[in-house]
Formats: structure tokens, C-alpha cells, sequence
């Protein structure tokens, strides 16, 4: 299942929490149109009251994931990263789990 560094958790918690989306709220990740340069599955990300039906809810230590279905078998051993530059522009990125 996927998982969160520390900083994915703290982003997520930001995005959502400027979003007053409320206490439900959550991260939501799908899958998107088109392939990246390598070949590689896109997802978009917003943010969403509620988990879809269907969704896959990813907890994080004080966030929350919602992964949709073929995004959540896409993610399914990686890691979500976030970072934020100084013009305060997020940023994710997904690694592969550790071994």
C-alpha cells in the first residue's frame, strides 16, 4: 500500500486544512490522461470532502489519502513525497518503497 514521509504527511495536512474542506477531508489521487516522458502512469490530485466509494483511504499520521482504484494498484509499493519551493509551489514526488 502506499505510504507517506513525514513531509507528504505535513503537505497534505496543509493543503487540506486551507481547503476547510472538514473533518472528513482528504487528498484525493487518481489516475489522469496521457503517460509521463518515460512511459509512466499520471495522477491528478485535489481535494475532496469525502473518500469516493471505492476509494482507498491511506491514513498518514494526521492526513488522509484517498486513492482511487487503479491509482491505488498503480501506488501500491511506493512512497508519495512532497516538497514546497520558496515561491511556495508544491510539489510531489513517488519513490519506490525501501526494500
Amino acid at each position: 500500500m502506499l505510504t507517506l514521509t513525514e513531509n507528504a504527511d505535513a503537505v497534505v495536512t496543509t493543503i487540506v486544512g486551507r481547503e476547510d474542506a472538514g473533518a472528513e477531508a482528504g487528498l484525493r489521487i487518481q489516475t489522469a490522461e496521457g503517460q509521463g516522458p518515460n512511459g509512466e502512469a499520471r495522477f491528478a490530485v485535489h481535494v475532496v470532502p469525502t473518500p469516493e466509494p471505492a476509494d482507498v483511504v491511506v491514513e498518514g499520521p494526521e492526513s488522509r489519502v484517498f486513492l482511487e482504484d487503479t491509482a491505488a494498484d498503480a501506488l501500491s509499493d511506493k512512497v508519495l513525497d512532497a516538497g514546497v519551493d520558496e515561491q511556495g509551489a508544491v510539489s510531489f514526488t513517488i519513490l519506490p518503497q525501501p526494500a
